[in-house]
């Protein structure tokens, strides 16, 4: 796809859930897919190959949640993949700091070659299995974000640990959700978290639904949590 057709669709698309970009975020985010596509022939990043797909499933998706997040937020993305949703939020917004978590060496090592090569400000990266890592930064982000990581229950002790009390966790998911919340409450109970908003959109110029849940940090998580790395999937709270 040439930079124009991208641009304009881009662009285009973007508009329709209420944000402006420059020609330069525009060109940070063409060098993004390229080099996404370029990697993706050497390891497995994403199913999506298809430019308009990535414009519309990874590039406009991640910033549906844009509007949740205000001026010099610390900013979590774990289980970040190819850096979906942290990277095109930072294109968007580089007033935030970002953190992106990864357990794959190989997909940090992709990430810190976009990192270098858009020259992205205020974002960094670290390898870690997620337990591991929230050992290490309990309550120490305003926000906690992740796309398509684990199921509900499980990823609350992922994220609330991490998160300040008064902050949120942000769970980027598919159309079906009910179920999940529901099956979420003692989770949220224990790890200290309540459910504010389920926000159903559809994406732009598609009939692709997605749910936003907002869970607000409203206690301190138990020092417990999380478990060992691999025991919150193996045992979730329910």
């Amino acid at each position: 796809m040439k930079t124009e057709e991208f641009s304009l669709n881009l662009k285009e698309k973007l508009n329709k859930i209420n944000i402006e970009i420059n020609d330069n975020q525009v060109q940070k985010f063409y060098e993004y897919m390229n080099l996404l596509l370029e990697w993706n022939e050497k390891i497995n990043l994403t199913a999506i190959t298809e430019p308009d797909e990535v414009i519309l499933k990874h590039f406009v998706d991640s910033a549906t949640i844009l509007k949740y997040i205000k001026n010099d937020m610390k900013i979590v993305d774990v289980g970040t993949g190819a850096g979906f949703p942290g990277i095109p939020l930072n294109i968007i917004d580089a007033n935030s700091k970002y953190t992106l978590v990864d357990s794959l060496n190989k997909r940090i090592n992709f990430l810190n070659e976009i990192i270098n090569k858009v020259h992205l400000e205020n974002i960094s990266t670290v390898h870690s299995r997620i337990e591991d890592f929230a050992k290490n930064s309990k309550e120490s982000y305003d926000i906690a974000t992740s796309r398509a990581v684990a199921s509900l229950n499980v990823l609350l002790e992922y994220l609330l640990p991490l998160v300040k009390v008064g902050g949120m966790c942000i769970c980027m998911k598919g159309s079906n959700v009910k179920e999940e919340i529901e099956s979420s409450n003692k989770a949220l109970e224990i790890l200290g978290g309540k459910i504010e908003k389920v926000e159903e959109i559809i994406l732009p110029d598609s009939d692709i639904v997605r749910n936003i849940i907002i869970i607000r940090k409203v206690k301190n998580t138990p020092n417990k949590y999380p478990r060992k790395a691999g025991i919150p999937r193996k045992e979730p709270i329910i």
